[in-house]
């Protein structure tokens, strides 16, 4: 079945404190948004990528695509003003039935092998949402009050997720609420149930500058 990944990069990185957007910032001497494409195309080399770019750095992104020869099989679309959007945007384009991955541009440390197994688990169940158990304790606070709760019960979530055309495009067609946090719980609105598949602890998202350093030591020991 046509694979389709959906590179959700078009966010400003106001976190990291730099005028650059996160997705361009180097890791390794390749930018970040090289890092995770290139995870997809060890994992499968006819993969075809929908990447979703701030109107100001379509450029960059064009000279990214040609740099990774993928040239033809890629398209840049403008992100939107949520993510929500972002990802509708990108599925506009989708026109035939395919798995879609849903990834975001700065989990640069996805393995090919968990892109692998969420497009395995979407054939069988129609989802894949990769999550790890939690490490830290967990608080709920809701009116000034807060109170603990089982960490082994608290999954958290990443990316890529992974579904079925079938599935996630009449789901991106409803209104958007500011409950969509990610994909999943778009579809869970829609009245569809999802399937968690394990992540990586190593799967990070680049937010702040101190990730850039978990990232680069992260790399070093997995080519050395």
């Amino acid at each position: 079945m046509k694979k389709i990944a959906i590179i959700t990069a078009a966010g400003s990185g106001s976190r990291m404190g730099n005028f650059l957007p996160k997705q361009f910032l180097l890791l390794k001497n390749k930018s970040i948004l090289w890092h995770t494409i290139t995870a997809f195309l060890k994992a499968y080399s006819d993969i075809y990528f929908i990447v979703v770019l701030p109107k100001e750095y379509l450029d960059a992104g064009e000279s990214l695509i040609k740099e990774l020869n993928i040239t033809d099989q890629s398209t840049i679309v403008i992100g939107g003003e949520t993510r929500f959007h972002s990802v509708q945007n990108g599925l506009k384009l989708v026109n035939e039935t395919s798995v879609i991955f849903v990834h975001d541009g700065v989990r640069c440390l996805v393995s090919p092998e968990l892109i692998t197994r969420c497009y395995e688990q979407t054939m069988l169940l129609g989802s894949a949402i990769p999550a790890v158990a939690s490490t830290d304790s967990v608080r709920i606070e809701k009116g000034g009050t807060h109170h603990s709760i089982d960490r082994n019960n608290v999954r958290i979530i990443q990316t890529p997720q992974t579904f079925l055309s079938n599935i996630i495009l009449p789901a991106f067609e409803q209104e958007y609420n500011q409950s969509f946090t990610d994909e999943a719980s778009v579809i869970e609105a829609f009245g569809r149930s999802v399937f968690l598949i394990i992540g990586e602890y190593t799967n990070i998202k680049i937010t702040r500058p101190v990730d850039l350093i978990i990232a680069e030591t992260i790399l070093t020991e997995k080519f050395n």
